[in-house]
């Protein structure tokens, strides 16, 4: 199998001269319907339904993370793909998966989350597999999210967010000691075998190498 996720090879629907009220009656009709993701950037709307090939890597990376948190006792507070939006920025979308990991003590006692108040994500996954018309990465970073970990044809890249762009990182900001190249030996055996033992391999890993390193200098 490929390191890297397959090329897009199918568009979401897309729509223009959406107002906020819109979308906002749209995101509370089609997520009551079924598991649609709409991304939203300024009066453009873009809307998908999940596909398997994109499923089971989003799936397995988050599996990776949450793995890491609890081998290594980080806190984190999981949001799948809840909806990040500001009203104010006029974009929202929702993250493949997302995590709190430094800022998840501030979402402690929360069950709703309100960006104008609530810090976002310190980390989000995407998984790209169909070609898009929004940049989704220009909405992680006006929303104000850390770290993005991508999947694309060309491989798993880290990104950070610098200022107002994302610039590629040679290592995690959640976990500093992490590189792209470790998560690749176990993403190539996604589909190859069962993810219950993907993940017994890699919670071995974490024990016997990962834990024993020492993050680079910045």
């Amino acid at each position: 199998m490929s390191t890297a996720a397959a090329a897009p090879t199918r568009s979401p629907a897309v729509l223009y001269d959406i107002d906020w009220r819109t979308y906002s009656r749209l995101l509370h009709v089609l997520q009551s319907q079924g598991p649609y993701r709409l991304t939203y950037d300024r009066g453009t709307l873009e809307i998908m339904s999940p596909r398997f090939d994109h499923e089971s890597p989003v799936s397995i990376i988050g599996s990776f993370i949450e793995s890491l948190t609890d081998e290594l006792n980080i806190p984190r507070r999981a949001g799948g793909a809840v909806t990040l939006r500001r009203k104010k920025k006029q974009r929202g979308l929702e993250a493949d998966k997302c995590y709190w990991i430094a800022s998840a003590p501030f979402l402690q006692g929360k069950t709703r989350l309100d960006l104008r108040i609530d810090p976002p994500p310190d980390l989000a996954i995407e998984v790209e597999v169909t070609a898009r018309v929004i940049n989704r990465m220009g909405i992680y970073a006006a929303l104000g999210v850390p770290e993005v970990w991508v999947l694309n044809a060309g491989g798993l890249s880290f990104y950070a967010l610098q200022g107002k762009t994302y610039q590629v990182r040679p290592n995690s900001l959640s976990f500093p000691a992490l590189v792209p190249a470790d998560l690749l030996p176990f993403l190539n055996q996604l589909g190859q075998t069962d993810d219950t033992t993907l993940m017994r391999s890699f919670r071995t890993w974490v024990r016997q190498q990962y834990m024993t390193r020492t993050p680079p200098t910045p």
